[in-house]
C-alpha cells in the first residue's frame, strides 16, 4: 500500500470539504465551514500544507487558482484502515470481523451472504 502523509484532525476537516467540494478555492471551503470559521489566511496556509503533503495540486484560474484532489477520499480512507486495523487489532483484519459480529454489527448471515458473492465473483 502507497504511504501516504498523516494529516492534523484539522487538515483532515479541511480535505473532507474539499473532497466534497471537488476543485476548489480556499474561500470556497470558507463557505462550506460551521461556524465558528476560522480566517481565510488560516483556511489558506491548510492548502499550503496539503499541497507539501501531496493531497493536492494547484493551477492558475483567473487571477488566483483553484486546488484540485490528488488523494481520493476512498485511498485516504483505505490508509487510516490499514492504520487502524494495525494499531487496535494486531494487523489481522479477521479480528476486526470477529469484532464487528461479536457487537451485533453484521450478521452471520450477512457474512455467508457475501462470501458467497465472493465465490461468484472469484468464478
Amino acid at each position: 500500500m502507497k504511504t501516504i502523509a498523516k494529516l492534523t484532525s484539522k487538515e483532515e476537516e479541511v480535505m473532507e470539504m474539499i473532497w466534497q467540494l471537488g476543485a476548489c478555492a480556499p474561500k470556497d471551503v470558507l463557505a462550506v465551514y460551521p461556524e465558528p470559521k476560522p480566517h481565510i489566511n488560516t483556511v489558506a496556509t491548510m492548502f499550503q500544507s496539503l499541497e507539501k503533503k501531496g493531497y493536492l495540486k494547484h493551477e492558475a484560474q483567473g487571477r488566483g487558482y483553484v486546488y484540485i484532489p490528488v488523494v481520493k477520499q476512498r485511498e485516504y480512507g483505505k490508509s487510516k484502515l490499514h492504520s487502524f486495523v494495525g494499531r487496535y487489532f494486531g494487523n489481522s483484519y479477521l479480528n476486526v470481523v470477529s469484532a464487528l459480529v461479536q457487537e451485533e454489527k453484521v450478521t452471520e448471515q450477512e457474512l455467508l451472504d457475501f462470501l458467497s458473492e465472493l465465490k461468484k465473483n472469484r468464478e
